[in-house]
Protein backbone atom coordinates (compact mmCIF):
# COMPACT_ATOMS: atom_id res chain seq x y z
CA UNK A 1 0.00 0.00 0.00
CA UNK A 2 2.80 2.37 0.48
CA UNK A 3 4.42 1.73 -2.95
CA UNK A 4 1.08 2.62 -4.31
CA UNK A 5 0.60 5.42 -2.46
CA UNK A 6 3.81 6.70 -3.45
CA UNK A 7 3.15 5.96 -7.50
CA UNK A 8 -0.24 7.75 -6.79
CA UNK A 9 1.76 10.98 -5.63
CA UNK A 10 4.23 10.99 -8.21
CA UNK A 11 1.54 10.74 -11.01
CA UNK A 12 -0.37 13.32 -9.06
CA UNK A 13 2.04 15.95 -10.25
CA UNK A 14 -0.07 18.10 -12.36
CA UNK A 15 2.59 18.59 -15.42
CA UNK A 16 3.78 14.99 -15.39
CA UNK A 17 -0.08 13.91 -15.22
CA UNK A 18 -0.95 15.70 -18.40
CA UNK A 19 2.06 14.89 -20.12
CA UNK A 20 1.83 10.73 -19.59
CA UNK A 21 -2.14 11.03 -20.35
CA UNK A 22 -2.14 13.93 -23.15
CA UNK A 23 1.12 13.79 -24.66
CA UNK A 24 1.14 10.47 -26.12
CA UNK A 25 -0.37 8.55 -29.23
CA UNK A 26 -3.60 9.18 -28.07
CA UNK A 27 -6.20 7.46 -30.53
CA UNK A 28 -3.45 4.90 -31.11
CA UNK A 29 -3.46 3.46 -27.23
CA UNK A 30 -7.30 3.85 -27.22
CA UNK A 31 -7.63 1.61 -29.73
CA UNK A 32 -5.30 -0.82 -28.53
CA UNK A 33 -6.80 -1.05 -25.04
CA UNK A 34 -10.10 -1.64 -26.91
CA UNK A 35 -8.72 -4.44 -28.33
CA UNK A 36 -6.70 -5.45 -25.32
CA UNK A 37 -9.09 -5.23 -22.68
CA UNK A 38 -11.33 -7.58 -24.59
CA UNK A 39 -8.56 -10.51 -24.30
CA UNK A 40 -10.34 -13.34 -22.74
CA UNK A 41 -7.15 -15.80 -21.67
CA UNK A 42 -7.26 -16.23 -18.09
CA UNK A 43 -3.73 -14.95 -17.26
CA UNK A 44 -3.82 -11.32 -19.23
CA UNK A 45 -7.73 -11.17 -18.06
CA UNK A 46 -6.20 -11.63 -13.84
CA UNK A 47 -3.27 -9.67 -14.31
CA UNK A 48 -4.98 -6.37 -15.99
CA UNK A 49 -7.84 -6.34 -13.04
CA UNK A 50 -5.04 -6.85 -10.70
CA UNK A 51 -3.02 -3.96 -11.88
CA UNK A 52 -6.36 -1.99 -12.24
CA UNK A 53 -7.39 -2.45 -8.52
CA UNK A 54 -3.59 -1.75 -7.65
CA UNK A 55 -3.48 2.08 -8.98
CA UNK A 56 -7.21 2.63 -8.31
CA UNK A 57 -10.37 2.15 -5.86
CA UNK A 58 -11.69 -0.65 -7.74
CA UNK A 59 -14.41 -2.24 -5.60
CA UNK A 60 -16.66 -4.98 -6.91
CA UNK A 61 -18.56 -5.91 -4.31
CA UNK A 62 -21.61 -4.41 -5.52
CA UNK A 63 -21.25 -6.31 -8.94
CA UNK A 64 -23.73 -8.68 -10.23
CA UNK A 65 -21.25 -11.35 -10.83
CA UNK A 66 -17.66 -11.71 -9.15
CA UNK A 67 -15.92 -13.37 -12.11
CA UNK A 68 -15.28 -12.20 -15.28
CA UNK A 69 -14.65 -12.77 -18.94
CA UNK A 70 -11.99 -10.01 -19.49
CA UNK A 71 -11.36 -6.73 -18.37
CA UNK A 72 -13.32 -5.16 -20.82
CA UNK A 73 -16.38 -7.02 -19.01
CA UNK A 74 -15.29 -6.18 -15.72
CA UNK A 75 -15.37 -2.36 -17.01
CA UNK A 76 -18.45 -2.99 -18.20
CA UNK A 77 -19.88 -4.66 -15.52
CA UNK A 78 -23.70 -4.92 -13.86
CA UNK A 79 -24.64 -4.31 -10.51
CA UNK A 80 -27.05 -6.44 -8.08
CA UNK A 81 -30.56 -5.81 -8.06
CA UNK A 82 -31.08 -2.75 -5.46
CA UNK A 83 -27.69 -1.88 -5.41
CA UNK A 84 -28.64 2.11 -6.67
CA UNK A 85 -32.50 2.80 -5.42
CA UNK A 86 -33.35 5.17 -7.77
CA UNK A 87 -35.91 8.33 -6.11
CA UNK A 88 -39.04 9.16 -7.35
CA UNK A 89 -39.10 13.09 -6.17
CA UNK A 90 -41.61 14.33 -9.25
CA UNK A 91 -39.75 17.72 -9.23
CA UNK A 92 -36.12 16.45 -8.86
CA UNK A 93 -33.99 14.74 -12.24
CA UNK A 94 -31.75 12.00 -10.41
CA UNK A 95 -28.14 11.42 -11.86
CA UNK A 96 -27.69 9.15 -14.86
CA UNK A 97 -24.50 7.84 -13.70
CA UNK A 98 -22.11 7.26 -10.28
CA UNK A 99 -19.64 10.13 -10.71
CA UNK A 100 -18.11 12.82 -9.23
CA UNK A 101 -19.32 16.88 -9.65
CA UNK A 102 -17.34 19.32 -12.13
CA UNK A 103 -18.23 22.53 -13.46
CA UNK A 104 -22.60 22.82 -13.14
CA UNK A 105 -24.39 26.22 -12.47
CA UNK A 106 -26.54 28.30 -14.96
CA UNK A 107 -25.28 28.64 -18.83
CA UNK A 108 -25.07 32.31 -19.41
CA UNK A 109 -26.77 32.58 -22.69
CA UNK A 110 -25.22 29.88 -24.46
CA UNK A 111 -21.88 29.70 -22.63
CA UNK A 112 -20.92 27.34 -20.66
CA UNK A 113 -17.90 26.36 -18.22
CA UNK A 114 -15.01 22.85 -18.50
CA UNK A 115 -13.33 24.67 -15.60
CA UNK A 116 -12.88 28.26 -13.85
CA UNK A 117 -12.19 30.35 -17.05
CA UNK A 118 -12.25 28.19 -19.45
CA UNK A 119 -16.18 28.56 -21.29
CA UNK A 120 -17.11 26.95 -24.57
CA UNK A 121 -20.78 26.93 -25.92
CA UNK A 122 -23.52 25.54 -26.54
CA UNK A 123 -23.04 25.58 -30.43
CA UNK A 124 -19.58 23.93 -30.11
CA UNK A 125 -20.69 21.32 -28.26
CA UNK A 126 -23.73 20.29 -30.16
CA UNK A 127 -22.59 21.95 -33.58
CA UNK A 128 -23.68 24.65 -35.71
CA UNK A 129 -27.26 22.72 -36.99
CA UNK A 130 -28.50 22.55 -33.23
CA UNK A 131 -31.55 23.70 -32.05
CA UNK A 132 -30.18 24.67 -28.66
CA UNK A 133 -33.03 27.46 -27.79
CA UNK A 134 -34.13 24.84 -24.77
CA UNK A 135 -30.93 25.32 -22.89
CA UNK A 136 -30.50 28.53 -23.47
CA UNK A 137 -30.20 30.68 -19.92
CA UNK A 138 -30.65 27.43 -18.23
CA UNK A 139 -28.76 24.81 -16.07
CA UNK A 140 -25.80 22.49 -16.76
CA UNK A 141 -23.92 19.72 -14.64
CA UNK A 142 -21.10 17.96 -15.47
CA UNK A 143 -20.39 14.53 -14.18
CA UNK A 144 -17.13 12.34 -14.38
CA UNK A 145 -16.86 9.24 -14.01
CA UNK A 146 -13.19 7.63 -12.51
CA UNK A 147 -12.14 4.42 -14.14
CA UNK A 148 -12.91 2.07 -11.15
CA UNK A 149 -17.04 3.29 -11.05
CA UNK A 150 -19.77 1.62 -12.15
CA UNK A 151 -19.59 2.89 -16.24
CA UNK A 152 -23.55 2.03 -17.38
CA UNK A 153 -25.50 5.56 -17.75
CA UNK A 154 -29.75 5.63 -17.05
CA UNK A 155 -32.57 7.69 -17.67
CA UNK A 156 -32.71 10.86 -15.16
CA UNK A 157 -36.35 10.70 -15.49
CA UNK A 158 -39.06 9.27 -17.01
CA UNK A 159 -38.41 10.64 -20.77
CA UNK A 160 -38.79 9.65 -24.60
CA UNK A 161 -35.75 9.94 -26.79
CA UNK A 162 -36.33 11.27 -29.70
CA UNK A 163 -32.66 12.48 -31.78
CA UNK A 164 -29.36 11.36 -31.70
CA UNK A 165 -26.37 13.06 -32.48
CA UNK A 166 -22.50 11.62 -33.02
CA UNK A 167 -19.32 13.63 -33.27
CA UNK A 168 -16.08 12.28 -34.23
CA UNK A 169 -13.17 13.82 -31.87
CA UNK A 170 -10.04 13.22 -30.02
CA UNK A 171 -9.37 11.63 -27.15
CA UNK A 172 -8.02 14.16 -24.73
CA UNK A 173 -8.34 13.40 -21.25
CA UNK A 174 -10.62 14.53 -18.78
CA UNK A 175 -9.26 14.99 -15.59
CA UNK A 176 -9.95 18.76 -13.55
CA UNK A 177 -5.42 18.97 -14.90
CA UNK A 178 -7.00 18.74 -18.48
CA UNK A 179 -9.82 20.89 -18.32
CA UNK A 180 -7.55 23.71 -16.78
CA UNK A 181 -5.70 23.53 -19.84
CA UNK A 182 -7.26 22.17 -23.06
CA UNK A 183 -9.30 25.29 -24.18
CA UNK A 184 -13.23 23.56 -25.58
CA UNK A 185 -11.44 20.18 -24.17
CA UNK A 186 -15.65 18.42 -24.77
CA UNK A 187 -16.05 19.89 -27.77
CA UNK A 188 -12.61 18.13 -29.43
CA UNK A 189 -13.49 15.08 -27.97
CA UNK A 190 -15.44 12.39 -29.52
CA UNK A 191 -18.78 12.97 -28.02
CA UNK A 192 -22.53 11.85 -28.00
CA UNK A 193 -25.63 14.10 -27.81
CA UNK A 194 -28.99 12.04 -26.62
CA UNK A 195 -31.96 14.40 -26.64
CA UNK A 196 -34.74 13.79 -24.73
CA UNK A 197 -38.25 14.78 -23.60
CA UNK A 198 -39.61 14.71 -19.95
CA UNK A 199 -42.96 12.94 -19.48
CA UNK A 200 -44.59 11.07 -16.60
CA UNK A 201 -46.28 13.04 -13.55
CA UNK A 202 -45.53 16.06 -11.82
CA UNK A 203 -43.66 19.77 -13.20
CA UNK A 204 -41.16 17.95 -14.88
CA UNK A 205 -43.43 16.87 -18.19
CA UNK A 206 -42.62 18.41 -21.46
CA UNK A 207 -38.86 19.53 -20.42
CA UNK A 208 -36.34 19.56 -22.55
CA UNK A 209 -33.57 17.72 -21.57
CA UNK A 210 -30.02 16.61 -22.64
CA UNK A 211 -27.20 13.75 -22.20
CA UNK A 212 -23.63 14.73 -23.35
CA UNK A 213 -21.63 11.42 -23.33
CA UNK A 214 -17.94 12.51 -24.03
CA UNK A 215 -15.15 10.34 -24.93
CA UNK A 216 -11.70 10.08 -23.52
CA UNK A 217 -8.25 8.76 -23.69
CA UNK A 218 -8.71 4.89 -23.75
CA UNK A 219 -12.03 5.34 -23.37
CA UNK A 220 -13.48 6.11 -26.69
CA UNK A 221 -16.74 4.00 -27.15
CA UNK A 222 -20.26 4.48 -26.15
CA UNK A 223 -23.24 2.07 -26.73
CA UNK A 224 -26.79 2.74 -26.34
CA UNK A 225 -29.43 -0.01 -26.02
CA UNK A 226 -31.83 1.43 -28.53
CA UNK A 227 -29.62 1.90 -31.15
CA UNK A 228 -27.98 -0.86 -33.49
CA UNK A 229 -24.63 0.58 -33.64
CA UNK A 230 -21.81 1.25 -31.08
CA UNK A 231 -20.13 4.69 -31.49
CA UNK A 232 -16.31 4.42 -31.73
CA UNK A 233 -13.53 6.58 -33.49
CA UNK A 234 -13.64 4.45 -36.83
CA UNK A 235 -17.60 4.63 -37.11
CA UNK A 236 -18.37 6.02 -40.14
CA UNK A 237 -22.18 5.67 -40.10
CA UNK A 238 -25.07 8.37 -40.22
CA UNK A 239 -24.06 11.59 -37.42
CA UNK A 240 -27.99 12.27 -36.98
CA UNK A 241 -30.05 9.41 -35.95
CA UNK A 242 -34.03 10.08 -35.25
CA UNK A 243 -35.22 7.92 -33.12
CA UNK A 244 -38.08 7.09 -30.50
CA UNK A 245 -37.01 5.12 -27.41
CA UNK A 246 -39.33 5.77 -24.05
CA UNK A 247 -37.38 5.00 -21.00
CA UNK A 248 -38.45 4.95 -16.77
CA UNK A 249 -36.56 6.79 -14.61
CA UNK A 250 -33.41 4.83 -13.59
CA UNK A 251 -33.49 2.39 -16.77
CA UNK A 252 -30.34 2.09 -18.08
CA UNK A 253 -29.59 3.65 -21.54
CA UNK A 254 -26.67 2.12 -22.56
CA UNK A 255 -22.70 2.65 -21.09
CA UNK A 256 -19.30 3.43 -21.64
CA UNK A 257 -16.45 1.32 -22.77
CA UNK A 258 -14.82 2.30 -20.08
CA UNK A 259 -16.01 5.52 -18.54
CA UNK A 260 -15.87 9.47 -19.37
CA UNK A 261 -17.97 12.03 -18.75
CA UNK A 262 -21.89 13.20 -19.05
CA UNK A 263 -22.73 16.68 -18.88
CA UNK A 264 -26.54 17.26 -18.48
CA UNK A 265 -28.42 20.23 -20.14
CA UNK A 266 -31.78 21.13 -18.72
CA UNK A 267 -33.71 24.43 -19.31
CA UNK A 268 -34.18 27.16 -17.35
CA UNK A 269 -36.05 26.24 -13.64
CA UNK A 270 -33.24 23.56 -12.38
CA UNK A 271 -31.24 23.89 -9.87
CA UNK A 272 -28.21 21.69 -8.14
CA UNK A 273 -29.85 19.23 -5.98
CA UNK A 274 -28.96 20.87 -1.77
CA UNK A 275 -26.10 19.61 -0.49
CA UNK A 276 -24.10 18.90 -4.05
CA UNK A 277 -21.59 21.03 -5.06
CA UNK A 278 -18.14 20.96 -7.30
CA UNK A 279 -16.42 17.98 -5.93
CA UNK A 280 -19.23 15.88 -4.44
CA UNK A 281 -19.77 12.27 -5.67
CA UNK A 282 -23.44 11.29 -6.77
CA UNK A 283 -24.63 7.95 -7.11
CA UNK A 284 -26.68 6.62 -10.15
CA UNK A 285 -30.74 7.14 -9.12
CA UNK A 286 -29.78 10.17 -6.53
CA UNK A 287 -31.41 13.42 -7.19
CA UNK A 288 -29.17 16.02 -8.81
CA UNK A 289 -30.97 18.88 -10.41
CA UNK A 290 -33.96 20.19 -9.43
CA UNK A 291 -37.07 21.83 -10.54
CA UNK A 292 -37.91 25.26 -9.04
CA UNK A 293 -41.09 27.31 -10.26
Amino acid sequence: MQLRAQIQKILSQEDLNFLLTNRIPRQALTRFLGWFSKIEQPLVRDASIGIWKFFSDLDLSEAKKQRFSSMHDCFTRELKDGARPVAQDVDAMTSPVDAIIGASGPIEGTRVFQAKGFPYTLEDLLGPDADIDEWRDGSFVTLRLTSSMYHRFHAPHHCTVDEVRYFSGDTWNVNPIALKRVEKLFCKNERAFIGTRLSGPGPLQGQRVALVPVAAVLVASIRLHFLDVLFHLKYTGPKKIACHATFERGQEMGWFQHGSTVIVLAPKGFVLDAGLEQGSRVRMGQPLLRWQS
